[in-house]
Parts: structure tokens; C-alpha cells; sequence
């Protein structure tokens, strides 16, 4: 069985981002990027079924520019066999992120695509289940456990009231929560494998895709301030300040 594991270049959950100074979108110069932590879960979790017997292969790919070869060497470390980069230096919109992975599902047949839920920079929650409908395959998102057996996946889902177990017949497309596993490190003997495992490139405009956008970013903001709080002496006066201050009672 093959797993096709998707994998974006982000700005490091750890840094503070800035609004750039144009207000056009933020700051990514001079900033550290990494995998995003979505995108790391499904690839523990397809190097996890690997090491389970369930697939005998694990393909990488990403969409962005020639510096996401870096996330996708660190994917390889991971433990993921080969790696794909669509290489473009515009910003791609979920829909096309959908139609450029469904190009690469028809090339590599897979039986399993892994996604993070969601992107922490676009936090669009989209691509995985666009993917699903542009290639007619059953899907499980938002999975907190995933068992594949028998040509099919029981996919443990996190929702509103609890969790919801579902079975979807392979092939399907995943999407990955924060519960479903914790991503390992890369030991150095693997980082230094991962230089000599294959990474192809492509283009959107070879894989016949436009990836023109649909949608317009008229202005980013940060967010405003928040104001310093007060300490007050008694429940009688917090009663007082919530009656003719804030107004909420």
C-alpha cells in the first residue's frame, strides 16, 4: 500500500508574527519556517502504519517555493521513502492546493492520502475535503486514531459532542488532529539518509493546473491590544463595575 502524505512550509509556531508594513499580508522575510505541526502528525501517522506492515510506501509532497525542499528533506528523515515538490512562487488558494494534489493522487495511486486538518498560517480547514470531492473518495477528518485493515479504515473523529468512530473503504483521504499521535524527532544517521532519497519537482503549469486566485486579501490587521484589567475589593464591587461599566448584567 502506498500513503500520499502532504506536507506546507509555515512561518514556526514559536515566532510572533508581524504584519507587514503595507498591511498586504505578514511578515516572512528573515523569519524561521517549518513543517507545519498538522502536516507532522500525518506524517508520524504514515510512517506509524508503515512500521505497522500496513504500507510498504510513504510520498511526500508540498506546494510552495525551492525552500520547501527543506520541509520535505525533514519529511524524508521522518522516515517517508520520496518526496515531491510542485514548485511555485505564488500564494495557492485551498481549491487549487485540491486540484494540484488530485494530479498528483492520478500519478502516484495511492490508497491513503494523510492531511493536516488544517494550515496554522491560512487556518483554512479546506484542501483535505475539496480533495475528497474532486476525486469521489470517502473521507475522515479531524481523525484522533486511524486502524487500516481489510482494505478499510476506521477513522476515530473529534467532534462537538465526543468523538465519532466512522469506516471508510479505501482508497480515502484523512485529515489529522493534534490527539492522533505525538511526531517524533529526526535522528541525525536519518537526516543525513534523507540527502540521498529521490525529490522530484514539478509546476502547477506542468501538471496542467491554474492556480489563478479566487479570492483577494484587501488588508491584514494585527489584532488590536488588549486593555490592562483592574483588581477590585469585593464581589459587590465587581457587581457594581459589571452593572455600569461593562454593561453585561
Amino acid at each position: 500500500m502506498k500513503i500520499l502524505v502532504t506536507v506546507k512550509r509555515v512561518v514556526d509556531y514559536n515566532v510572533k508574527v508581524r504584519v507587514k508594513d503595507d498591511n498586504s499580508g505578514v511578515e516572512t522575510a528573515n523569519i524561521k519556517m517549518s513543517m507545519n505541526p498538522f502536516c507532522e502528525i500525518a506524517v508520524e501517522e504514515a510512517v506509524r502504519l508503515k512500521e505497522k506492515g500496513v504500507a510498504s510506501e510513504i510520498v511526500v509532497v508540498s506546494i510552495g517555493p525551492t525552500q520547501a525542499q527543506e520541509t520535505l528533506r525533514t519529511a524524508l528523515a521522518l522516515g517517508a521513502d520520496k518526496a515531491i515538490l510542485v514548485k511555485t512562487d505564488e500564494q495557492v488558494q485551498p481549491l487549487a492546493v485540491a486540484k494540484i494534489l488530485k494530479e498528483i493522487v492520478a500519478q502516484e495511486s495511492p490508497e491513503i492520502v494523510i492531511m493536516g486538518k488544517q494550515s496554522i498560517d491560512g487556518d483554512n480547514n479546506q484542501s483535505g475535503q475539496m480533495l475528497a470531492a474532486l476525486l469521489d473518495w470517502p473521507q475522515g477528518t479531524f481523525a484522533s486514531e486511524v486502524n487500516v485493515a481489510d482494505g478499510s479504515a476506521m477513522v476515530t473523529r473529534e467532534i462537538d459532542g465526543g468523538l465519532e468512530t466512522i469506516k471508510v473503504d479505501l482508497p480515502a483521504v484523512i485529515t489529522s488532529d493534534l490527539r492522533l499521535n505525538e511526531p517524533r524527532f529526526a535522528s541525525l544517521p536519518n537526516i543525513m539518509k534523507a540527502k540521498r532519497k529521490p525529490l522530484e519537482e514539478t509546476s502547477p503549469e506542468a501538471l496542467g493546473v491554474d492556480i489563478t486566485p479566487r479570492i483577494s486579501t484587501l488588508k491584514v490587521e494585527a489584532p488590536a491590544q488588549r486593555q490592562a484589567g483592574i483588581k477590585v475589593e469585593s464581589v459587590a464591587e465587581l457587581v457594581e463595575k459589571l452593572k455600569t461599566e461593562a454593561k453585561v448584567i
